[in-house]
């Protein structure tokens, strides 16, 4: 039999990949790629339906650690946003479940990888593009995007093969991991409704208010209240706090790497906490050139991510940069959640660059005279009076 790994998540167009392909004859091995946001439970329930499905072996990889090292650790480093909004919870997790899954497919000597992505969307750009340019030798096969298949024709196949389930249970598709959840449905299809207060997983829980501080160490958050942890698990717990309070929600709005553009809803609670309190130490402990460019790079290494060009070695480059950039980075912030919104209240650190003995902004001057600050005024004022000067007379 042809042996054939599939990126098995459970949901109804992995369930028809791996029923069509079994019965098309192929050995079919399923495998997910924890990146978090999976209790144990659900990882059996997934596990229970894939052999449902006729597999020959269900595997779940957990790359929680992976996905924080090689790329959540960057996306804080570098204050990555998409379009100023989005912490790029699920094209950062498929690049990482991509990686995991074709080094898989190798390991077990498969002459096919399958994945589930329709012809309309990012993902099948980013898998593609990844088994491509790690096992060229490997042929991918995608029974959705090849057949154009609607819903309804997957769920009218797989009753017909005597596979019963709830597949129309959800009106809304969730994608939930480390970094966040993504949540897609009939609104996200257009481009003036909102989502209701039902379609988000959290849900209001606390009012009032409630103070935390995140200690960051050359700009890995290792401790949060005081209590040091691994940064992904700081990330658990400090989601497990702010999404109480329905903190992190909004709806982005992109340019896919098809063309056209997406609007997709999210709760990133702990992701969209961290990065604005990481930037906010970075403004008080870096230079102004340094922040200045550090603003760029994260755009492109935000852009690329996504764009599912995660391989391409100007990344390492970037990477490289953005981890330099971090050496005085350390200090506590403090921040106050409060229900739907939080608010930065201020940092301590010993790298505190408003510190400095020269002055206080505004307020008074130690460092040089008022001759000196007049002289260093006509100077730095010299370009835009010259051209002033030649261009008046034109």
């Amino acid at each position: 039999m042809k042996k054939l790994v599939i990126a098995y998540s459970g949901g109804l167009d992995t369930s028809y990949c791996a029923v069509s392909l079994v019965k098309q004859g192929f050995e079919v091995h399923a495998v997910s790629i924890n990146t978090g946001g999976f209790t144990q439970e659900e990882i059996k329930h997934i596990e229970a339906n894939a052999y449902k499905m006729g597999v020959a072996t269900y595997k779940n990889i957990d790359a929680v650690q992976t996905y924080y090292d090689k790329v959540i650790k960057y996306l804080v480093f570098g204050n990555v946003l998409k379009n100023n909004t989005y912490p790029l919870s699920v094209s950062a997790e498929r690049i990482i479940q991509a990686i995991e899954i074709v080094n898989y497919a190798k390991n077990i000597g498969a002459e096919y990888i399958a994945h589930g992505s329709t012809g309309a969307g990012n993902d099948q750009v980013r898998f593609d593009m990844i088994f491509q340019t790690l096992a060229p030798q490997i042929e991918i096969i995608t029974p959705i995007r090849d057949g154009g298949l609607s819903r309804q024709e997957e769920i009218a196949y797989l009753q017909s093969n005597g596979v019963e389930m709830d597949w129309a249970k959800s009106k809304y598709s969730i994608n939930k991991g480390l970094w966040g959840t993504s949540v897609g449905g009939d609104e996200t299809l257009t481009s003036e409704k909102a989502l209701p207060e039902n379609a988000f997983p959290s849900q209001l829980e606390k009012n009032g208010s409630e103070q935390l501080i995140l200690t960051f160490h050359k700009g890995e958050f290792i401790a949060l209240n005081g209590q040091q942890n691994a940064p992904s698990k700081n990330i658990e717990l400090l989601n497990d706090i702010a999404s109480g309070f329905a903190i992190g929600r909004d709806i982005h709005v992109g340019d896919t790497i098809v063309g056209i553009k997406g609007r997709v809803g999210f709760e990133a609670a702990a992701s969209l906490i961290i990065i604005k309190a990481h930037h906010l130490l970075e403004k008080h402990t870096l230079t102004k050139w340094q922040l200045q460019h550090k603003d760029y790079l994260s755009s492109f290494y935000g852009m690329h991510l996504h764009e599912g060009q995660y391989l391409d070695p100007v990344m390492r480059d970037m990477e490289a940069f953005f981890t330099s950039s971090q050496e005085t980075v350390t200090g506590d912030v403090f921040v106050t959640l409060k229900p739907y919104h939080f608010e930065l209240t201020g940092i301590a650190s010993d790298h505190d660059l408003m510190n400095a003995k020269f002055g206080s902004y505004g307020e008074e001057n130690k460092g040089w005279t008022a001759d000196e600050a007049k002289g260093f005024i006509k100077i730095l004022g010299n370009q835009n009076k010259i051209h002033q000067q030649v261009n008046s007379k034109v």
